[in-house]
């Protein structure tokens, strides 16, 4: 009876771990249910300075598996959705000039509270209060030139990315380490 009682406990527990089914490349993966996804773009100017590198560099240190990435010019009609809350705002159209001035690079992380985690690395938006060390503390000259844009809320993620990237797009694959990195 014990053994039986303990298999299911076993049992629920990669239930609840694995309430998350991602689809990937022919393949079903589970995600534990604490495992995010957020979206990450290089903007114009981060473009334009080489700073992509450097932004995906950070992203892999924190341990984030890359699952989407792409470069393109980004369309007038996919920016009013992505800032669909900033239309009333009067720089609203220089933000929307800004954004297609240049190609972006859109990423797409996974991670646990991988949300939360991008801001942290990203920094504040203006970058006279970003600190030392976030990619905007380090690289921003302005607030309207602020190198990267990180999805602020789990919510907010799922949104964009479905903006920026088809289902087709993501690519589903477990690092070797990330048994490791997880203590799966």
């Amino acid at each position: 009876m014990a053994a039986r009682f303990a298999l299911c406990v076993h049992v629920a527990r990669a239930v609840t771990r694995t309430s998350t089914r991602v689809l990937g490349q022919g393949h079903a993966r589970s995600l534990s249910s604490d495992t995010e996804r957020t979206l990450v773009a290089v903007k114009p100017d981060g473009v334009q300075r080489r700073l992509i590198g450097e932004v995906i560099k950070r992203f892999e240190q924190r341990g984030f598996r890359l699952v989407g990435l792409k470069m393109l010019q980004a369309s007038d009609k996919l920016l009013a959705q992505h800032y669909v809350s900033l239309q009333r705002k009067p720089f609203y159209s220089s933000l929307l000039y800004y954004m297609t001035s240049g190609p972006i690079v859109a990423m797409v992380w996974e991670g646990h509270n991988v949300v939360r985690s991008s801001r942290m690395l990203v920094g504040n938006t203006d970058p006279a209060e970003a600190a030392p060390g976030t990619i905007r503390g380090d690289f921003s000259v302005h607030i309207s030139r602020n190198v990267v844009h990180a999805s602020d809320s789990v919510e907010g993620a799922e949104r964009e990315i479905s903006l920026w990237f088809h289902r087709s797009e993501l690519i589903d694959w477990e690092g070797w380490d990330h048994k490791n990195i997880y203590h799966l």
